[in-house]
């Protein structure tokens, strides 16, 4: 059976207001564990130290502190049990190296307060407030449909992605995910995108001119983000991947600085798959227009 015989006969969800329901392929993307003579590449290192540490924490970062201080008591016992007078001679080499570690010791007590008062801060996942969205163009070719749900799959499945926004020549193509809740109609209906707002705006110009990709790791950093209302509020980060010179994938994800560098790599060779696909099945002669949706 071909992609779009089997898309098209997917029933329509009542609880989406407008778009299409896209089918689900992520059994397609598991991979069967119990293959014969089991996994025989190579396996990642176990870092037992990196391990150790991060699983005691505490004690970790106030082990300094115990070293000063029991530093501090060997030099006093040692002054005590070998008689030395416990006024500091300059011209005597015990009080000269005495003073050394009393100083090193100092520096290790610092450290440890240092390390105890400092700590990294803890990055939660943020569930996505907003409307739940599946929305693609009427007249998207069904390969291309395929792809596009392959790509949304893997990119939720694998990554921090929750959005998904997809603009190709003046085309808002997909819309799928979380988005947030439109102001000008009655309930819950997740905001369209306008494409030509996006295009205009400072993001989308500057993406596109430099013809590589964008991270805003921390979204609510960046003034910028009015001009991305069709994600929800409290998106915590996106990525906005150029698709050739025609386009954009706009991905907003629920955690700050949670797309990994291996994530924004492939991100940008998925970019050029999808880039590849719009510009071979898409085509000018096409005409797609902008107002209707399936």
């Amino acid at each position: 059976m071909e992609a779009g015989n089997f898309l098209r006969s997917m029933p329509l969800n009542p609880q989406i207001i407008s778009g299409h329901r896209l089918p689900s392929f992520r059994q397609s993307l598991r991979v069967s564990a119990n293959l014969q003579g089991g996994y025989k590449g190579p396996r990642p290192k176990t870092e037992v130290i990196a391990d150790l540490v991060s699983n005691n924490d505490d004690a970790v970062r106030s082990l300094p502190i115990y070293i000063g201080g029991i530093s501090l008591l060997g030099v006093l016992f040692n002054r005590t049990a070998s008689g030395i007078a416990p006024v500091a001679d300059a011209s005597s080499s015990q009080s000269r190296a005495d003073l050394l570690t009393i100083g090193l010791a100092v520096t290790n007590i610092l450290a440890g307060l240092v390390w105890l008062s400092i700590r990294p801060k803890t990055i939660s996942v943020v569930p996505p407030r907003g409307v739940e969205c599946e929305r693609l163009h009427s007249n998207v070719p069904d390969v291309v449909t395929s792809e596009l749900t392959w790509a949304w799959e893997s990119l939720s499945s694998v990554t921090c992605c929750r959005s998904l926004v997809i603009v190709y020549d003046g085309i808002c193509v997909l819309q799928i995910g979380y988005a947030s809740a439109s102001s000008s109609n009655e309930g819950e209906s997740p905001m369209v995108v306008d494409s030509n707002k996006l295009m205009q705006g400072s993001i989308y110009q500057g993406v596109v001119k430099s013809g590589s990709q964008s991270y805003l790791a921390n979204l609510s950093l960046y003034p910028g983000k009015s001009e991305l209302p069709f994600l929800p509020a409290n998106t915590q980060s996106v990525i906005l991947q150029p698709l050739g010179d025609k386009g954009i994938a706009i991905l907003g994800g629920d955690t700050i600085r949670g797309f990994t560098t291996s994530d924004q790599a492939w991100i940008t060779l998925l970019g050029e798959k999808l880039d590849a696909t719009l510009s071979k099945h898409m085509s000018s002669s096409v005409a797609l227009p902008s107002g209707n949706t399936r």
